[in-house]
């Protein structure tokens, strides 16, 4: 069982930045593949980034170039740097868990982003 604790959303204007942190606790970090999803309100949850347990990285196509997916394995977080900020990407922002033999996977609560002017 891993338990994820999203911290670090907010309002911020367009072209601004945001770093999102996620702390994982109650399993071992390293056997988990770590993701970034997003839901704005209306749509469908989709892949931000993530990133393997030996830092293979992906993104999802609105935000290559913009955002950067990182993890430090020693204190068992991961990280959503998120830069050039655009209204469209307003929406809850969730980390995601999955066990690399299991596939179970686990979710955070949620943070909400806001890019508005």
């Amino acid at each position: 069982q891993v338990q994820l604790v999203e911290s670090g959303g907010g309002l911020v204007q367009p072209g601004g930045s945001l770093r999102l942190s996620c702390t994982a606790s109650g399993s071992i970090f390293s056997d988990y593949a770590m993701g970034w999803y997003r839901q704005a309100p209306g749509k469908q949850r989709e892949l931000v980034a993530r990133v393997t347990s030996d830092g293979r990285t992906n993104y999802g196509d609105p935000v290559k170039g913009r955002f950067t997916v990182s993890r430090d394995n020693a204190n068992d977080m991961v990280y959503l740097q998120m830069d050039s900020l655009k209204p469209e990407d307003t929406a809850v922002y969730y980390c995601n868990a999955i066990h690399r033999i299991t596939l179970a996977d686990y979710w955070g609560q949620g943070t909400q982003v806001t890019v508005s002017s």
